[in-house]
């Protein structure tokens, strides 16, 4: 079995309801960035003993919340010694329009994946685009280089879709499928 680690910041608990389900379709660890950008207790030492790595922050102002930024330039001790070189890597992004630059997001936390020499996993997933596709259909934003949600700026994070949520478990199950291979 691999070991899983879903790393994430959370300004308004959407993102966090996504690295849920991320986890729960991954079997993995939840690993949260607190308000000042900073891992709990243990939490270098989980991402170094993880088989991979998923990555996960809200789309503010086309990329990365400051606080998971925080995180990515103090995993540089981690790059330096290239302790997460050849790790499997992925991530997800949530944001209130249906664009909102989320692709940005995910081409940021990709760089991040390969300046530690890592292998990205994309979702996999065929878009939901033919005229009888639903909002609530899974993949309906139509990513493939990682998971993207939308939830309107004014709706809390106990209404985001489910769709968009089976859409991150889905991911999640793909991610872990993908560790198992990996690690041969």
């Amino acid at each position: 079995m691999s070991k899983v680690i879903v790393v994430y910041h959370s300004g308004y608990g959407h993102t966090q309801r996504m690295a849920q389900s991320v986890a729960e379709g991954a079997g993995a660890q939840l690993l949260a960035i607190d308000a000042d950008g900073n891992l709990p207790e243990g939490g270098w030492e989980a991402l170094d003993a993880a088989d991979a790595i998923v990555m996960g922050s809200p789309t503010y102002m086309g990329s990365v919340s400051w606080q998971f930024k925080k995180f990515a330039d103090a995993s540089s001790k981690a790059w330096f010694a290239q302790k997460w070189k050849d790790k499997l890597f992925a991530g997800f992004t949530n944001s209130a329009t249906m664009n909102g630059d989320k692709l940005s997001t995910l081409h940021y936390l990709f760089t991040l994946a390969m300046q530690h020499g890592g292998v990205w996993v994309g979702t996999g997933m065929m878009p939901s685009n033919s005229k009888a596709a639903q909002r609530n259909d899974v993949n309906f934003v139509g990513s493939s280089s990682g998971a993207m949600a939308q939830t309107p700026s004014d709706a809390g994070a106990h209404e985001m879709l489910s769709g968009d949520l089976e859409t991150a478990r889905l991911f999640g199950q793909r991610v872990a499928a993908a560790a198992v291979r990996w690690r041969g």
